[in-house]
């Protein structure tokens, strides 16, 4: 029996990783995922059993790198204002250097809710603990309008994730390069800092 060593158990994952985010689940292939790797495709099922197993690991760990920091940031003992700031500018890192991978998260949870939505646990928790009480907080000491943080992250979220879930439609319809794009995010991303710290701030505290 072959042995499949941590090298190609990884080659295997990366390969895997490149070909969900391009053609996400239903697009992909066990064959697809062996022939990226450069792997007999007996090998590839010999460890990951199914497409499914190797999927759910692959998106638990593209959900876990998309969140991670931004959970790092919601438990920093830092003010509201500069942890929104925080979060923009980390969201947007991600998304700059993985285009792709909004959009293949929500397209697998529109997809499977029930297998996929118990990942959200987590950030769901932190949402509604230490970014909830920090934001009441705020509201009553009149230092902020008053929003939930329900609200608050899609207004976030959706401004800046759009950049990027629509990069190639702008690249078109623009004639814009890879560098003319980059800066055109840039700058897109600062004027949404610009637009959630006005508008969310009482202008006493905004610097």
């Amino acid at each position: 029996m072959t042995c499949i060593t941590q090298s190609s158990e990884e080659r295997i994952k990366e390969a895997a990783k490149a070909i969900f985010l391009k053609k996400g689940y239903a697009g992909t292939t066990a064959r697809d995922i062996a022939e990226a790797a450069n792997m007999n495709i007996a090998l590839t099922n010999y460890y990951f059993r199914s497409k499914e197993k190797l999927f759910i690991e692959i998106f638990r760990d593209l959900f876990n790198y998309y969140c991670q920091n931004t959970l790092r940031i919601f438990e920093k003992p830092i003010g509201i204002r500069e942890k929104l700031i925080e979060l923009i500018e980390e969201d947007f890192r991600v998304m700059k250097a993985e285009p792709n991978l909004v959009l293949f998260l929500m397209n697998e949870i529109q997809r499977d809710p029930e297998q996929l939505l118990p990942e959200l646990s987590k950030f769901k928790a932190l949402l509604h603990g230490t970014l909830t009480s920090q934001i009441e907080e705020e509201v009553k000491n009149g230092r902020m309008r008053d929003i939930s943080a329900d609200h608050l992250m899609p207004l976030i979220m959706g401004s800046l994730q759009f950049i990027f879930v629509g990069k190639k439609m702008n690249m078109k319809l623009y004639n814009a390069t890879e560098e003319e794009f980059n800066t055109f995010a840039e700058c897109h991303k600062d004027l949404i800092i610009s637009m959630i710290t006005e508008y969310m701030f009482a202008p006493a505290t905004v610097s």
